[in-house]
């Protein structure tokens, strides 16, 4: 059942930096309007989410900042790297997501984006940015805990 699940399921571009610089709270999963060659161009893992942000602009949810770089076989009508690309939710979602970033401090962070089922999907988190302090507590406990789990395998 794992394997079956696993198969459907394939990470293109995951942002890492993301856990680093925000708490990541509420998880939204989204399709993505694309072109032809940036499907292609994703599906070769060619996506960068370092700089991407969601927005919601006039009632609609947007995937700001993306670079998904141009497709190798493309010819003169390839897409251009960078370019503003439109998630598609409910209504109720962005409904939800408007309300919550108009909080202050929190904003739309694209965590990953992977194939499912054939669909390319864009996984957008709730994020409140980290300040300098959180981030040194953070390394801190995950430090902790690795050597507390070292120090149970050597005692085994």
């Amino acid at each position: 059942m794992a394997d079956e699940k696993d198969a459907r399921f394939k990470i293109l571009s995951d942002n890492r930096q993301a856990h680093h610089n925000y708490f990541l709270m509420d998880r939204f999963e989204a399709g993505m309007v694309l072109t032809g060659t940036e499907v292609k161009a994703a599906k070769d893992g060619k996506v960068q989410l370092k700089d991407a942000y969601g927005a919601v602009i006039a009632n609609e949810a947007w995937l700001l900042n993306a670079h998904i770089s141009q497709y190798s076989h493309g010819n003169r009508e390839n897409h251009p790297p960078v370019r503003n690309r439109k998630l598609l939710l409910h209504r109720r979602e962005i409904d939800k997501l408007l309300g919550i970033t108009r909080e202050k401090g929190l904003a739309l962070i694209p965590t990953k984006i992977y194939l499912k089922q054939g669909r390319i999907k864009c996984e957008l988190a709730v994020a409140k940015g980290k300040k300098l302090h959180d981030k040194r507590e953070t390394e801190r406990t995950r430090t902790a805990e690795a050597e507390a789990r070292a120090e149970m395998r050597r005692r085994a």
